[in-house]
Formats: structure tokens, sequence, C-alpha cells
């Protein structure tokens, strides 16, 4: 028993209460509504919270899955993950974000086994695999994935301007085409989520969030790639704003 752990998990929550204002619940007992949910890799480096900043309960429901993934098999078939259409259908939630982010180790386990048949053998782990695997095989299809016939070199960021090579030049080969699969998975996450019934009256965001200066040089970004099914970076430019426009960028 790890009790040195259990201590600092205790303590941490002792800090949580602590910055809680007062009544900081007081609008949230009986109910929720929160603005948005928020679909995740499962990842200790990849914070739900921690990223957007929230502090405060009743603004962000939250769902974390192996590789971002929105699905959920049910009687053979593929429907929307019950952790994103339950805020959707029940407490007016009304925008959806799919956040993969850089070296991600689901994209990267589902491209091992595209490519040598090798699974993790962990039961659960490998069923999370598997529903990547034709995403990461349709995408080592697309030249802008792997490079081949051109595109999938530059980022798109930073008020228009490109920068060469995925960010960080000294990143292999593997790296890159890997941060791409993130990339076009949560593209494809986010088609599949739009055209689940429970996303009718929702507005669904693709990002990426960044730990490895792949799409810029700032730790923690979070980069817009897809708004509703829009990849065009000068489109979501627009749509964001000159301020807020160095959070758009794609490596596709």
């Amino acid at each position: 028993m790890d009790q040195r752990i259990l201590g600092d998990l205790l303590d941490r929550n002792d800090d949580h209460v602590a910055a809680l204002p007062s009544g900081a619940f007081d609008r949230h007992r009986d109910g929720q509504r929160p603005g948005v949910v928020s679909v995740c890799c499962s990842d200790s480096r990849v914070s739900q919270e921690g990223m957007f900043a929230v502090d405060e309960p009743g603004f962000l429901f939250t769902s974390g899955a192996i590789g971002n993934g929105v699905s959920a098999l049910v009687d053979g078939e593929r429907v929307l993950d019950g952790s994103v259409a339950y805020p959707l259908r029940h407490t007016h939630t009304e925008v959806l974000v799919v956040v993969g982010h850089t070296g991600c180790g689901a994209i990267g386990a589902a491209l091992t086994a595209a490519r040598t048949g090798e699974f993790p053998a962990e039961p659960g782990v490998r069923a999370d695999v598997e529903a990547l695997v034709p995403i990461v095989e349709a995408g080592l299809d697309d030249p802008a994935v792997t490079g081949r016939g051109g595109g999938g070199s530059d980022t798109q960021s930073d008020g228009g301007s490109d920068t060469q090579s995925d960010g960080a030049s000294d990143r292999d080969d593997d790296a890159r085409i890997r941060d791409r699969l993130v990339e076009y998975n949560v593209h494809e996450q986010v088609a599949f989520a739009r055209e689940s019934e429970e996303t009718a009256d929702a507005t669904v965001y693709g990002f990426v969030y960044d730990l490895h200066g792949a799409y810029g040089d700032r730790d923690g970004a979070a980069y817009l790639v897809n708004a509703d099914g829009e990849r065009d970076p000068a489109a979501l430019r627009d749509l964001v704003g000159d301020a807020r426009g160095h959070h758009v960028a794609t490596l596709l």
C-alpha cells in the first residue's frame, strides 16, 4: 500500500478545498449545465481543466478516452460514447471539443499495429487501439500525412505565416508522422461526432494540444484544427479573430 501517494492525494484535495471560493457549488448542487463537453486522450500530461484554465465547477464536462475517441461499440455498432452523448442530450451542453495531443501513445500503438499486426496485450487497451487502426491506416494512405506528393510539412499559424518541418527539427520521421496522424484522428473523431444524432444542435471543435513544439514554440498551447468540419487555416483564423490567430495551425 502506497501511503505516500495517498497522503499526497489528500493534501492536494485540501488545497482544492481551500482554493474554492465561498458558494462555488451553490448554482450546481442540484444539477449541471456545462457549456462544453471535452474529450481528451487519457494521458497524465494532458489536463483538460488545466489547458483551458478551468478552476470553477459547472463549466467543463470532461471525458477521457484512449486516442480521444468519441465512439463506443454497442451491439456491434459504433455509436457516440455515453460520456459525450449524455451532456449533449441531458445537460443542454451545446459545444463538443475533441482534443488530441502530440506524442500520443495510443496513435503510436495503432501505428505499430497497422505496420506489424502487434497489439497491446491488455484486452481493454487492445480494443481501444483496434478502433484507431482503421483511422491510422486511412491516414497512411493520405499524402498529407506521409509527406508524399507534397504537403504535410508546413504548420500554418501565427496569422498565416508558414513554418517548415512540423515544428521541432530534431524530431524523427516516425514522430512527425505520428503527430500528423494525431491531427488526422482528430478530424476523423470530429466527423464521426458530427454524424451522430446527439450532436444535431451542437458545435464541434477539434484541437491538438502541443507538448513537443510540433505546431509552435509554446508548450501547452491548444491549436484549433477543425470547426464543424472546416479545416482551412485561413477560415479558422477568420473564425477566431486576429488576436487569437496564433491558436490556429495544421500539420496536414
